[in-house]
């Protein structure tokens, strides 16, 4: 037993996996054999294997998916290595696959948020991390979101406003989102996001009050003003 778990081991099986240049059979031997150990310490070595793309992509999905089913299958001791890992890697759209199957919403809403907490609003080289966290959050409902989000109404990236804004719509106290929308739809520039505030506007049946003139000043083409809210023309 101590040969097939031992610290020795574990080292020697976390560094095949942890590099593409291990032949395909013997990454695949300890992918196998670091499941089995479900320890911590084996679940953060497997997690290495998401920190790069081989070829052929067939290969790729298929060890993931059996990295995967190691980690997720050494149940609770998992759920911190995967904590640590979505901290630290740029790609977080694999780790927290898993942790959805391990812990709560609430839980899975935290650890994106705490993603979030860590985030700014001006230029950055690469944002996907961000984008992910705003994206991955459009599928729950909690009423830490709306608070945490809404100042990437503002981000300087376009896509990161963009989901900020659907995440901020789908929220259930998205009515407190109100204002503050009609404020990101009276600066935004990009056509896409001021017409998912006006869908989001049209779908709760919002009224636009005092900003009337706001709206209509920059309003993109395809909708038009019915009394005091808009609608799509035509409809």
């Amino acid at each position: 037993m101590f040969k097939r778990s031992g610290p020795a081991q574990l080292k020697k099986h976390a560094a095949r996996v942890a590099t593409k240049k291990s032949q395909n059979a013997d990454r695949w031997h300890s992918l196998i054999a670091l499941g089995e150990m479900k320890s911590p310490e084996a679940v953060s070595a497997l997690l290495q294997r998401f920190t790069f793309r081989m070829d052929p992509s067939i290969t790729d999905q298929e060890e993931k998916d059996l990295a995967m089913q190691g980690i997720v299958g050494s149940g609770e001791v998992a759920i911190e290595p995967i904590r640590e890992f979505i901290s630290e890697t740029e790609s977080i759209a694999w780790p927290l696959k898993m942790l959805q199957q391990l812990v709560r919403d609430e839980d899975v809403v935290t650890v994106l948020l705490e993603v979030l907490e860590d985030m700014h609003t001006e230029y950055e080289r690469d944002p996907q991390k961000k984008v992910d966290a705003l994206m991955q959050l459009e599928d729950y409902r909690d009423p830490r979101i709306l608070p945490a989000i809404s100042r990437f109404f503002e981000d300087v990236n376009e896509t990161a406003r963009f989901h900020a804004v659907a995440t901020a719509l789908l929220q259930d106290d998205a009515d407190d989102a109100r204002e503050a929308l009609l404020d990101a739809f009276a600066k935004e520039e990009g056509v896409r996001v001021r017409v998912r505030i006006l869908d989001g506007f049209i779908e709760k049946s919002w009224e636009l009050g005092a900003r009337l003139n706001d709206v209509q000043q920059n309003m993109p083409t395809g909708y038009v003003l019915d009394g005091t809210r808009v609608v799509k023309r035509g409809r």
